[in-house]
């Protein structure tokens, strides 16, 4: 009886683990998520997001520090609402899609500094090729069940970066004397999650 009682224990155990792990893997669900830009544009500033991404968060509220985001963007997936300019931008001008077909991110530590669902994530962002490391500001945003009965979480992530520090060089001169793309990029991700997929 005590054998039998112990292995019970121990297989109760080891199924516990594996639901706590399971129950902290969230797959980003693509056609509720936006992987967003914003650049400026002379007088004004020009909006665009990349269409195809993959990726797993895997994050627990009550253990954020032990939070892992790995994600991979699809470069020739980029859209402005501008096909001559989204031409332009998967050329060697910019991305050079040929070359560098993705970008990507990995985390390399948890989220910290948490405080009232919103906290930093660092990692490494590859962009054109090149890797550096960055600080993300993110929030969760909740989660809970959807009318399927699927368990949903809300995830948001903010950062600027200057696009020549990955080697988006590209520019033209105006006659004003400034630029016509500015260098600061502000990227902004809404991201939708499902439990266990």
């Amino acid at each position: 009886m005590r054998r039998s009682a112990t292995i019970s224990c121990v297989i109760a155990l080891a199924c516990g683990l594996a639901a706590t792990a399971h129950a902290e893997n969230w797959k980003i669900d693509e056609s509720h998520t936006t992987v967003g830009f914003s650049v400026s544009h002379l007088f004004t500033s020009v909006q665009g997001r990349f269409d195809r991404f993959d990726g797993v968060i895997e994050f627990d509220p009550q253990k954020p520090e032990a939070a892992v985001v790995r994600a991979t963007v699809e470069a020739a997936s980029i859209n402005t609402n501008n096909a001559k300019r989204d031409k332009h931008l998967r050329s060697g001008d910019f991305f050079d899609v040929e070359k560098n077909p993705t970008l990507s991110f990995e985390s390399t530590s948890g989220v910290t500094v948490m405080k009232q669902n919103r906290g930093k994530l660092a990692g490494n962002l590859t962009i054109h090729g090149v890797t550096k490391p960055v600080v993300f500001d993110v929030v969760f945003r909740g989660q809970g069940k959807d009318p399927w009965d699927n368990v949903r979480a809300g995830f948001s992530a903010s950062l600027n970066i200057n696009r020549k520090d990955y080697g988006l060089n590209w520019n033209q001169m105006l006659e004003t004397g400034g630029v016509l793309v500015g260098e600061e990029v502000e990227i902004r991700i809404d991201v939708e999650g499902i439990l266990g997929e």
